[in-house]
Order: C-alpha cells, then structure tokens, then sequence
C-alpha cells in the first residue's frame, strides 16, 4: 500500500499530514486545537481538516461556529456525523434532528440535508463510497 500525504503548507504549516497508508493513527483532541488556531476559523464561520482519505472513505474533523450553516447539499455516499463538542441542527426534507455532543446519525447517499449550528461545534464526518473495480 502506497501512503499518501499532506505536505504542510502556509495555511497549515504544522507538518506533513498522513492521510492513508495502512494504519493511520488520529489525534482528534490535537486537530480540534489546530482548527481552532487557523487563519480560516478566524476569518470565516467554518474551518475544516480531513483527517483520513482513501477509496471509499473519507473522515473530515469540521468546526463550525455558532450560527453557521451548511447549506444544502448532497453526498455521494452514506455518511455519519458525530458531534464532538457543541449541537447542531441536521434538515433533511423529511426530518430535523438535534444533536449534541456524544451523538451521532448515518444519512444514505444522495440525500439532501443541511447543518446549522446551534453553538460553536466540532464534528467529524465519515463519507463512505462504493469503490468500483
């Protein structure tokens, strides 16, 4: 398996980022503190890292602060959200879900769905994909 990297750059100068190879340790604890820190939570209402990326999986640690919406969108795969610190409010057309910290919910693909966050919030969202051979 070949391992694949982030390399630092000015925005993140932190080091280089390993994204795949295969065992990837995460210290979420450590991102949470680094996305805080960064030029794009300062100047903006979000900031983001992807944390792992392969065929068929993506995990991104997202922070947004209190008021900030994601507005709708679909994925292209089932994912899960799990709020790590903070509360959200998750729409669907059918469905708006609060969640807060220590929850989580799994949302087929191709859903339409938007975030709002209720406070300023952290959590991490896994896309899983179909890999086609």
């Amino acid at each position: 398996m070949k391992k694949k990297i982030n390399k630092e750059t000015s925005q993140r100068p932190e080091g280089d980022r390993l994204l795949d190879a295969s065992i990837v340790t995460i210290d979420l604890l450590l991102f949470m503190k680094q996305i805080k820190h960064e030029t794009s939570w300062k100047d903006s209402d979000r900031n983001s890292i992807t944390v792992f990326k392969t065929e068929g999986m993506r995990i991104v640690l997202i922070g947004l602060h209190k008021g900030a919406e994601m507005i709708k969108h679909k994925a292209e795969g089932i994912i899960s959200v799990q709020i790590l610190e903070g509360q959200i409010k998750f729409n669907t057309d059918l469905q708006s879900v609060e969640l807060g910290q220590g929850q989580m919910l799994t949302l087929h693909e191709r859903i339409p769905h938007s975030v709002l966050a209720i406070e300023e919030t952290i959590f991490l969202l896994t896309l899983a994909t179909s890999v086609v051979k």
